[in-house]
């Protein structure tokens, strides 16, 4: 993710927050440009230290959410923060999607998941409207007390399941475009392309950059940023990409360059002086038959990538 920023910006600081310390240690001696690490013990709370305690690891990652950007703001008064999944690789520039706030002289943008027409997404749609993987709040009274309402929300109440009308961190954004009025939901169509969406649209490269259009409308748009949802790497060099229906052609102009470029970055890493580990999901939790170490393959509905 920040190397694609870095690529397609200049114009950004990153603020990343490492919940470990062997992370920490490694993107301190990284030292990367425009970026500022932010470690656990600097950021945590005693109140998030109390929740921690009940909450799984990805359960407190979401947790966590409003919190860092609120620390964001607060730290280091900024104008402005944008919270990112650090699973988004970038093929454009970003910031033509926060300019949006602007235009419409709003202070939050939001992104929908924008779900296709798929019987099997309706548990996914159940997770809510919205998608937590890029979104704005600039540092003015009216989006902070937004964010301060969905912090305390998130600190009572943040489980990866369905609970009166809950899920995670994101379901509570439904009722955010109706209850507030400085709500912007973000309107270019390259911000948020996702694979539980990729039925919305057909795709094709230009060059280094990739170009969408809407099926339904024909409007074209550039590519900002993919969401690499789910990606995991197997004890057996495979990657797990999914449940999702991907055709080959999609897999060829999204997923093969970007599992190429953590190759890159990982190899990068196991030669440097850095103590660094490389983690893998052991494919019998994924829920697999067996796996076809050729090609791209799709096993029992889920899909195999080696290109080794």
């Amino acid at each position: 993710m920040y190397e694609s920023l870095h690529e397609n910006s200049s114009n950004f600081q990153l603020y990343i927050f490492a919940f470990d310390n062997i992370t920490k240690e490694v993107l301190l001696q990284l030292d990367l440009d425009k970026v500022t690490v932010v470690s656990l013990e600097e950021f945590e709370t005693d109140e998030l230290k109390e929740v921690k305690k009940e909450r799984s690891t990805g359960e407190y990652c979401w947790t966590c959410t409003p919190s860092v950007i609120s620390y964001v703001i607060e730290k280091y008064n900024v104008p402005d923060c944008t919270y990112v999944d650090s699973d988004l690789f970038f093929y454009s520039d970003p910031s033509v999607l926060i300019s949006e706030l602007d235009e419409y002289k709003k202070n939050v943008l939001i992104t929908e998941h924008r779900f296709s027409f798929f019987p099997r997404l309706y548990e996914e749609k159940r997770g809510g409207r919205f998608c937590v993987q890029f979104l704005t709040f600039k540092n003015e009274d009216s989006s902070l007390l937004i964010l301060n309402k969905w912090r305390n929300q998130c600190i009572n109440w943040c489980y990866a399941r369905y609970e009166d009308g809950r899920f995670g961190d994101q379901k509570y954004l439904d009722e955010w475009p109706f209850i507030y009025k400085n709500i912007h939901i973000l309107e270019h169509q390259g911000g948020g392309i996702a694979p539980w969406n990729l039925g919305n649209y057909r795709f094709s490269r230009a060059g280094d950059s990739i170009k969408g259009s809407l099926k339904r409308t024909g409007s074209e748009f550039n590519v900002i940023f993919y969401h690499f949802q789910y990606v995991k790497y197997l004890e057996n060099g495979c990657y797990d990409i999914g449940w999702y229906f991907i055709s080959g052609y999609l897999k060829d102009l999204f997923y093969g360059p970007y599992l190429k470029k953590i190759e890159h970055i990982e190899a990068k890493l196991q030669n440097s002086n850095l103590y660094y580990r490389r983690g893998f999901t052991n494919f019998k939790s994924t829920g697999l038959k067996y796996i076809l170490k050729t090609g791209l393959k799709k096993v029992f509905g889920y899909n195999i990538m080696n290109f080794r």
